[in-house]
């Protein structure tokens, strides 16, 4: 009988010490992943339907915080610049410093005269009305995805820069749709990959949620370890005192 109780305590004890232990790593994921995402990414509701399909009006996104100088051709920014209005904007990034934007050989938009696959782009017409710009050094231009009723760099073509804007005016880069939840990550357009420069990479945003996921399974887990433990610990120990009473 003591033997029995000798055993079950230490099987007792080492199941407490494996929940403590889920519980905290659980935890440091946890929070950890949060604290990250709350570092790296900037909460924006998108204004109107401008970017749609990519984003709707009213969508919740992660933009990851960057330097003007990380964007590539294909990001979708936020931006803000007092030409625009000197508000928080939303668009894609279709040509960069030298670059020269042609709309549209048969139907597509052209960088330096290569055509760009958009799968983005809402039906099948023209990617937009016919327009030529040249971009200057350390600027961008930027187009929505819903080109048919997005005010972008084609309603600026007749300033400074035709429509562009400075790298330094990007505030972060769009990573994922946080709401509604089908939203999921934004994918960097393979049409631009071959152009010099090719696409940035994915952010965090995978990383971070899979430490939030993984650091909730473990707190429940190692809460519910204990209990389950001492309760299977106390049916062997009752089983190992009827037998030693026999």
């Amino acid at each position: 009988m003591s033997g029995a109780r000798r055993e079950g305590d230490g099987e007792g004890r080492l199941g407490a010490a494996l929940s403590g232990i889920a519980v905290a790593v659980g935890c440091v994921l946890f929070l950890g992943g949060f604290v990250w995402g709350a570092l790296v990414y900037q909460p924006y509701t998108v204004p109107t339907d401008s970017m749609s399909p990519t984003v709707q009006a009213g969508d919740r996104v992660l933009a990851e915080r960057i330097s003007g100088d990380e964007v590539r051709r294909g990001d979708v920014v936020v931006f803000r610049d007092s030409t625009w209005g000197d508000m928080p904007m939303v668009k894609r990034v279709v040509g960069i410093g030298g670059d020269e934007i042609t709309c549209c050989d048969e139907g597509r938009l052209t960088v330096n005269g290569k055509a760009v696959d958009e799968p983005y782009l809402h039906g099948s017409g023209p990617a937009a009305e016919k327009f030529t710009a040249e971009v200057p050094e350390g600027q961008l231009f930027l187009l929505g995805d819903e080109r048919k009723g997005s005010l972008d760099s084609r309603s600026h073509l007749q300033e400074a820069g035709q429509g562009s804007v400075p790298r330094s005016a990007v505030e972060a880069r769009v990573d994922a749709v946080a709401w509604p939840l089908s939203g999921g990550v934004v994918d960097r357009p393979e049409g631009f990959a071959a152009l010099p420069g090719g696409v940035s990479q994915p952010g965090p945003v995978g990383l971070m949620v899979a430490a939030v996921v993984a650091g909730a399974v473990l707190i429940v887990g190692g809460a519910a370890y204990g209990p389950v433990a001492a309760r299977i610990g106390g049916g062997r120990r009752g089983q190992a005192v009827t037998a030693g009473a026999a």
